[in-house]
């Protein structure tokens, strides 16, 4: 029987982003990147910081869960996907369906946002969006 870790695999780590998005080969991709890694400083006033190999944070949380696992993960961040970019509203949609109307051309999974390109949708709509979800997490945290 295997051993159930309770440490998450995606962390923080050392490596550069700005090298990361270097080496993608698709201008459109590495361009909406940096369009991105742009608006998510903006809102949460923290640096990019490399998750794992291919995810760009911003900020951290603390979460507990009853299960007792319990770890450290980014409060907002993207991917640059091979079939688009993903990005990361750690709260999930149910609150955001006014914006997710406005917002353009787009895919969501549980807490994952997809984009094909940045000029599918409108950037003041994900900025609100992102904003909005990373003051949810904020306050979840009593941190504003």
């Amino acid at each position: 029987m295997a051993t159930r870790t309770n440490e998450n695999k995606t962390k923080a780590t050392k490596a550069s982003v700005s090298d990361f998005l270097a080496r993608i080969d698709d201008d459109t991709r590495r361009s909406d990147c940096e369009k991105v890694v742009a608006l998510m400083e903006k809102v949460t006033g923290e640096r990019p910081t490399l998750w794992g190999t291919n995810i760009v944070g911003f900020g951290k949380y603390h979460y507990r869960y009853d299960s007792g696992r319990e770890g450290d993960f980014f409060l907002t961040g993207f991917s640059p996907r091979k079939d688009s970019l993903t990005l990361y509203i750690t709260p999930g949609f149910d609150e955001h369906g006014a914006l997710l109307g406005k917002l353009g051309k787009f895919k969501t999974g549980k807490s994952c946002l997809y984009i094909k390109k940045l000029a599918d949708v409108d950037m003041k709509t994900l900025e609100t969006l992102v904003a909005r979800s990373v003051r949810q997490m904020r306050d979840r945290q009593g941190r504003h």
